[in-house]
């Protein structure tokens, strides 16, 4: 992606967020021609001069310290995620960089496939499905059966309907994958696989586009989603996502169900339909995978 834009992008979508009246301004009543803080105004409480703010918005200001940078991040009450994000793009430097395949350790496979109720699966770069056990796929789509291009979290959450009409609240997972690409984006300045997702992304779906311009950021911790499916109905889950140790850009991302729910009870029916059903004579917890 092109840094300069980039940051240009980020700083202006912050400004529209912020009222000059909020921000302790006085206004004066005359028609504004953008909305929330014009870049002198910005200036004014980051404590710099406006041409220096306008030349750092552009991407043109060179050597800016940290200081500077949080100074801008303060006027614009950025939170944690957002002044990160802010910083790598102010230091984001150079062309393209070479990209390293991501592998899963074996170890790692392992575990999730000792979990027969808890749909799991890696997380990498970009929103690539890296990995995933059986109850993932019961729970969302046949992810061997995809060709390996599509097997990124974005692209199937736009582009393949099955995976798509899993989320009952689609709109909420969308802005969800959106904000944490574009978090992604920004930690992979030189990957030039991002830009070529985004734009396949955006040529595809007008969804993806309108979300992407809206400059949000999310980091992927923890939450729930509101699912359905065509063997269990609707019902509900819990995430948990963990940054894998010895590689930062992978995550684990599990689904759990309260104990004694349907939903829990939902997720045991899949479990059956991935065949990790009680084979004769098993006692409970003994289980067997296809």
């Amino acid at each position: 992606m092109n840094r300069r834009a980039d940051l240009g992008a980020f700083l202006r979508s912050r400004r529209a967020r912020i009222r000059p009246e909020d921000a302790g301004l006085r206004g004066f009543g005359e028609r504004r021609r953008v909305p929330g803080l014009r870049r002198e105004e910005l200036a004014q409480l980051a404590g710099v001069s406006a041409d220096y703010y306008t030349r750092f918005e552009q991407g043109r200001a060179e050597n800016v310290s940290d200081a500077i940078v949080d100074a801008v991040a303060r006027a614009l009450r950025l939170d944690a995620v957002e002044v990160g994000h802010l910083h790598r793009l102010v230091r984001a430097t150079g062309g393209p960089l070479p990209t390293p395949v991501q592998q899963v350790r074996p170890g790692l496979r392992r575990l999730m496939d000792s979990m027969p109720h808890t749909p799991a699966y890696v997380v990498g770069r970009r929103t690539d499905v890296l990995a995933w056990n059986a109850p993932m796929a019961a729970m969302m789509v046949d992810f061997a059966a995809l060709p390996a291009e599509q097997l990124n979290k974005a692209w199937l959450v736009f582009c393949h309907e099955e995976l798509r009409s899993r989320f009952v609240d689609w709109e909420a997972k969308a802005r969800d994958v959106v904000a944490y690409l574009r978090l992604d984006l920004g930690r992979h300045p030189g990957d030039p696989a991002y830009p070529a997702l985004v734009a396949e992304l955006s040529e595809r779906s007008d969804e993806f586009g309108r979300l992407w311009e809206q400059q949000e950021l999310r980091e992927k911790t923890h939450g729930s989603y509101h699912l359905r499916h065509p063997a269990v109905g609707e019902f509900t889950v819990a995430y948990e996502s963990l940054t894998l140790p010895g590689d930062a850009d992978q995550t684990l991302v599990t689904y759990t169900a309260e104990e004694g729910s349907p939903s829990q009870a939902a997720l045991h029916v899949l479990a059956e339909l991935a065949g990790l059903a009680p084979g004769p004579g098993r006692g409970p917890g003994v289980w067997v995978g296809t």
